[in-house]
């Protein structure tokens, strides 16, 4: 088993971000596929999410959305029944036996923590969701349970760089409508009408501008690292079809 990555912001927090390794799946899900929605053996997804759960908090029961790219925050008070999976983007609890989990093939996973209350949270930083305000309705959530946004610590985890985040101009101008601010976030693109997103600094700006109090961004690239990461863009440029994800996972300790 591989170790997750660890955030030096969450301390020792019960935490990590995992890669496409260590897990039992083959072929193109080699090997922590952990996507419920994929074409993968369901009992090597299920194995690969205990697996990986084990390795942040053992005995936790995980709790992971049906992701749907929205600024929607939930908050979990017990163990969903039959394996339900409450739609939105981000997780947010004070309950010690549960583990928040998060799942991205490129998004940015952002794991965030009041240790002092005792509040965790994980959400799912895809753009529609970055703009839309995900990391601001989940400071909400948390806040609702009893944190404080001063004393919130977050950690972006492995996501697509901005070297490999290739966009139009329509796609800049609609982060530009929203903030005219938000064009430092883009780089000249390689042809023309296109540009480079830096996802991990938007989202980091976010973070900042809700208050956040100390802010990691780890910097991995997500589709730059095939051995290590599945990619979703990744999987389309190269025609591979069906891909994995990995997951990002959070306890309260």
């Amino acid at each position: 088993m591989t170790d997750p990555i660890r955030a030096r912001a969450l301390g020792a927090l019960p935490h990590g971000f995992f890669g496409r390794r260590g897990g039992v799946s083959t072929g193109a899900y080699a090997s922590l596929n952990v996507g419920i929605g994929s074409d993968d053996d369901p009992q090597a997804v299920a194995q690969n999410r205990l697996i990986a759960t084990r390795a942040v908090r053992p005995g936790a029961a995980l709790v992971t959305p049906y992701q749907v790219h929205s600024a929607d925050a939930v908050t979990i008070l017990v163990p969903p029944a039959d394996g339900h999976r409450p739609q939105g983007d981000a997780l947010v609890t004070d309950r010690s036996g549960l583990a928040l989990g998060i799942l991205t093939a490129d998004c940015a996973p952002v794991l965030l923590a009041d240790a002092q209350a005792g509040v965790v949270a994980a959400a799912h930083a895809g753009w529609k969701g970055a703009i839309g305000g995900i990391t601001d309705t989940t400071i909400l959530a948390m806040e609702a349970i009893g944190a404080d946004r001063g004393r919130i610590v977050a950690a972006i985890g492995p996501c697509i760089a901005r070297a490999s985040y290739e966009v139009d101009a329509a796609f800049l101008r609609r982060f530009a409508a929203d903030d005219p601010e938000n064009e430092r976030f883009f780089a000249d693109g390689r042809r023309a009408d296109h540009y480079q997103f830096d996802l991990e600094a938007y989202v980091a700006h976010r973070l900042a501008g809700a208050g956040v109090g100390r802010i990691e961004a780890l910097g991995i690239d997500t589709y730059a690292d095939a051995d290590g990461f599945f990619s979703y863009r990744r999987a389309t440029h190269h025609g591979e079809g069906d891909n994995g994800r990995q997951i990002a996972i959070i306890a309260v300790e």
